[in-house]
C-alpha cells in the first residue's frame, strides 16, 4: 500500500474527494515525492521535470484523492492559482540545498498566502524540506526560520525534513496533512 493509500484510509471520509496541490520551485523534488507516495508497483524509475502540471489520482474504499503536481518553473507558477479554489491541502516542497533560491521560495509562498482563495480558507500547508540527505542541506528548523513560517496566521502548517528518493520523512508529513484535512473537511460539513 502506497503512502497516498494510507493517507486516504487515515482520512476515512466516505465518498469525499481531497485535492492537494504540490507546489514549490523547479527541481525541489515535488514529482519525486509524489512518485514515492504511489504504491510500489506504480512508481516510475525515471522521473522527469513537470511541464505545466500533472494530475495523479488515488482511490480507496472511501476517498478519491487527487494530487496536482504543479510545475515550479517561473513561467508556469501562475498556473498554481487556478487550483486554489478547490484544494483541501497544500504541500510546499523546498530544496533544502538550494540556498540561493530560498528568497524566491519565500516570495512564492508569500504570494500564495496572499491570494484571496487561500487567505479566506483554513487550508493546511505541509512543507517538505527536501533533499535533507545531501551534505549542504539546511535543517527544517533553520529553513522554517528563514521562510518565516511562524508568521503564517489562520492556517495550520507543519514542516518535515524529507528525502523524496528514499521516502524518509514522507509518512510523518502525510499523516499530519491527513489529520488536518480531515478536520477541515468535517468543519465544512
Amino acid at each position: 500500500m502506497g503512502l497516498f493509500s494510507k493517507l486516504a484510509s487515515l482520512l476515512g471520509i466516505k465518498k469525499k474527494e481531497a485535492n492537494v496541490l504540490f507546489v514549490g520551485l523547479d527541481n525541489s523534488g515535488k514529482t519525486t515525492i509524489i512518485n514515492k507516495l504511489k504504491p510500489e508497483d506504480a512508481q516510475q524509475h525515471d522521473v522527469v521535470p513537470t511541464v505545466g502540471f500533472t494530475v495523479e489520482k488515488f482511490k480507496n474504499k472511501s476517498l478519491s484523492f487527487t494530487a496536482f503536481d504543479m510545475s515550479g518553473q517561473g513561467r508556469y507558477r501562475n498556473l498554481w492559482e487556478h487550483y486554489f479554489k478547490e484544494c483541501h491541502g497544500i504541500v510546499f516542497v523546498i530544496d533544502s540545498t538550494d540556498k540561493l533560491r530560498f528568497a524566491v521560495a519565500k516570495e512564492e509562498l508569500s504570494m500564495l498566502l496572499d491570494h484571496n482563495e487561500i487567505k479566506r480558507k483554513r487550508i493546511p500547508i505541509l512543507f517538505f524540506a527536501n533533499k535533507m540527505d545531501l551534505r549542504d542541506s539546511v535543517s527544517s528548523v533553520k529553513l522554517s526560520s528563514m521562510l518565516k513560517l511562524e508568521d503564517i496566521e489562520n492556517k495550520p502548517w507543519h514542516i518535515c525534513s524529507s528525502n523524496g528518493l528514499t521516502g524518509e520523512g514522507l509518512s510523518e508529513g502525510t499523516e499530519w496533512l491527513s489529520r488536518e484535512m480531515e478536520s477541515a473537511i468535517k468543519q465544512q460539513n
